[in-house]
């Protein structure tokens, strides 16, 4: 869905009318008729289209300002090799997972080519799924796509050209920012993270101008400026659109806008922006610095519901097949940098998302007062080459503390069947006692989330991508 002049229109109305008083009703709906203009809808336009790349570069600065490779933070051009599952505390990044072992790293490729190398995964379920600034998914090797062996390969940036070593295979990003977001399937058993490490351990990167040498990356530089503790999301949203703007602005000078935006190039210059130069602030109406991003904002989210077919609504269970490569469908690529920053290619990755419970005519938000199973019938457990989980999440996208330390049930679990061969997921924040342990998903006592993960999901009969298998409501019992 395109936004118009009357969505936007809309949504000052109904920002208008949640006021509490008269003349605050009043002072709304004068404020909607700036908002229902033409300059005010592309300023929304704007804001959304540039929502990834200004998410990327808030997050590559905190997760790269630190002097050496700390748990989840590193230098640019530093490895990052997280040793256990992250926990509740994590907050670099909203829907974090908690069925692999990430290895990652933010590099530079506006200079000169990175590569990496990758040693054998003894058959092991792997992916190194590479994401340029935009957030598009510009390759994956993996065992998906190019076996489970030892590989080595080369990330070059916007226009590089040169000949690289033999045996060493060539992937092109569209950016200089490259997000490299590897990750390994782990057990969580001790005997397991020792086995991933040892993979880990002997992932490297460096420039293609040290290949073949012996190199070691240069300390990082600290900048006490940035903000290492309010969540990226938080810190983006809370920009007013002027700061937005300029960012993306600075952004888009090494980090180009694709050959298929054109038509929203053109747009941008309306107001300032253009490709290569810094933010033009005589062409922004300075009266929507802190209402653009409001309403932008709200827009992205309100895409979980109108959606155009992005977003699939069954049994309870909103998911959808368009990650990782977005074309011109720019809300929906922002709305996936707002609740899953790294989300995979759907022949990688899909990811059911349920709010509220199926149960009854009235759908309810989750709440930790009451009970849930989401039951699979014998035989009919989620269709995957790779691997399934069940995650838990607060209302804020992130994990949930609870007494047994488990943020995600999955067949790594020894799940217990029923008579009939059937398996409940148990979802509640009772303890349902001993016996029942093993398939019991803590939640909080408030509202939460859940996030299923099909990882290789199946591509014909039974799959979710066909629509030959259905996932299961999550069913209030209580």
């Amino acid at each position: 869905m395109n936004i118009t002049r009357r969505t936007v229109s809309i949504a000052g109305l109904l920002a208008a009318t949640s006021l509490g008083s008269t003349a605050a009703n009043a002072e709304g709906l004068i404020s909607d008729l700036t908002e229902g203009s033409d300059e005010f809808a592309l300023a929304v336009e704007a804001y959304t289209f540039g929502y990834p790349l200004v998410t990327m570069e808030m997050t590559r600065r905190v997760i790269t300002n630190v002097a050496e490779p700390k748990g989840t933070r590193a230098p640019m051009g530093h490895l990052i090799k997280l040793r256990e599952y992250p926990n509740s505390s994590f907050r670099d990044v909203t829907a974090p997972n908690a069925d692999t072992l990430y290895t990652s790293a933010f590099f530079d490729v506006g200079k000169e080519p990175w590569v990496i190398s990758v040693p054998d995964l003894n058959d092991r379920y792997a992916l190194f799924p590479m994401l340029d600034g935009w957030t598009t998914v510009f390759d994956v090797p993996g065992k998906r796509t190019t076996g489970a062996g030892a590989q080595t390969f080369a990330v070059t940036g916007p226009g590089w050209e040169g000949t690289l070593p033999e045996g060493v295979k060539q992937y092109k990003s569209p950016t200089s920012i490259v997000w490299l977001i590897g990750r390994i399937y782990c057990t969580g058993t001790p005997e397991d993270y020792a086995a991933v490490h040892k993979i880990q351990d002997e992932v490297k990167l460096y420039p293609l101008s040290a290949y073949g040498k012996d190199w070691t990356p240069s300390e990082g530089t600290v900048d006490p400026s940035i903000d290492m503790k309010t969540a990226v999301r938080d810190q983006v949203n809370k920009m007013d659109a002027v700061e937005y703007f300029t960012l993306l602005a600075e952004l888009l000078k090494a980090n180009p806008p694709a050959e298929a935006d054109a038509q929203m190039v053109e747009k941008l210059a309306q107001i300032g922006i253009v490709p290569g130069q810094d933010f033009d602030k005589t062409k922004f109406d300075p009266a929507f610095a802190k209402r653009v991003p409001q309403i932008a904002f709200a827009r992205i989210m309100l895409h979980f519901k109108f959606s155009d077919g992005d977003v699939k609504d069954i049994n309870g269970w909103g998911f959808t097949t368009k990650t990782g490569i977005y074309g011109t469908d720019y809300i929906q690529r922002a709305l996936l940098t707002a609740i899953g920053l790294g989300a995979n290619r759907p022949q990688d990755a899909i990811y059911p998302t349920s709010l509220k419970s199926a149960s009854g005519l009235i759908k309810r938000k989750y709440d930790g007062s009451e009970k849930y199973v989401v039951t699979f019938k014998k035989g009919l457990t989620p269709p995957v080459s790779g691997f399934w989980s069940l995650t838990m999440y607060d209302e804020n996208y992130f994990f949930v503390d609870n007494p047994i330390n488990r943020y995600s049930i999955s067949a790594r679990q020894p799940l217990k069947a029923n008579a009939d061969g059937s398996i409940d997921l148990l979802i509640q924040n009772e303890d349902p006692g001993a016996d029942k342990h093993s398939n019991w998903l803590p939640a909080p006592k408030g509202k939460f989330i859940l996030m299923m993960r099909l990882y290789w999901p199946n591509e014909s009969n039974p799959s979710i991508i066909d629509g030959s298998w259905t996932i299961p409501p999550a069913t209030r019992v209580s």
